[in-house]
């Protein structure tokens, strides 16, 4: 008797390797190490300024939906008022976002960022865009819609409408194309 799935038998025994306990721990230590490293720069950038992780979510959003409410934001967060109050007092005072009342409901705040906000924004923007972009060199198209896939499933509905609120599309944007099946200058065919 073996002592694990038996993998001599096909694709399918292989498949089931993924699911094992050693495996799906190796899967939170990825996802821990690599979100600590994705964040380390931007949070350096906003420690100097007195900001944290909070505050990044925050001008991210707004960079990538300017004009969102209170509300939208709240449920973009999936945070308290209190929280938000917190984190976007800050931001509003120190010249980084704007509030609009609303035309139809003046009871409804608007929120964008004013030029200093945008160009902190895209500060830690690049700072991180640098960190995609060679993890995404080094693993391929393939991979990076596998972890497309990956990412929207570790997402709980509430997430996946966020997603589609912020105009993300829900399909590929990198077609995926087999190591080899590319030309000489790096498109597929």
């Amino acid at each position: 008797m073996s002592d694990g799935p038996d993998t001599r038998g096909g694709a399918a025994g292989r498949n089931l390797l993924f699911l094992r306990e050693e495996e799906l721990r190796l899967a939170q230590d990825l996802l821990f190490f690599g979100y600590r490293d994705f964040t380390a720069g931007p949070d350096a950038i906003l420690a100097e300024m007195g900001m944290g992780r909070a505050h990044h979510r925050v001008l991210h959003f707004l960079g990538r939906r300017p004009g969102l409410t209170v509300g939208e934001l709240l449920s973009i967060l999936a945070i308290t008022k209190q929280s938000l109050s917190r984190v976007l007092t800050p931001l509003v005072e120190g010249g980084y976002v704007a509030q609009a009342a609303g035309r139809a409901d003046r009871r409804q705040r608007h929120l964008s960022l004013t030029p200093a906000g945008e160009a902190l924004e895209r500060r830690l923007f690049e700072r991180q865009r640098e960190t995609v972009t060679r993890a995404y060199r080094e693993a391929g198209p393939m991979a990076v819609e596998g972890f497309r896939h990956v990412m929207r499933g570790l997402m709980g509905p509430e997430a996946r409408r966020a997603l589609e609120r912020l105009g993300a599309p829900d399909r590929p944007s990198v077609r995926a194309v087999p190591p080899g099946k590319m030309d000489l200058g790096g498109k597929a065919p």
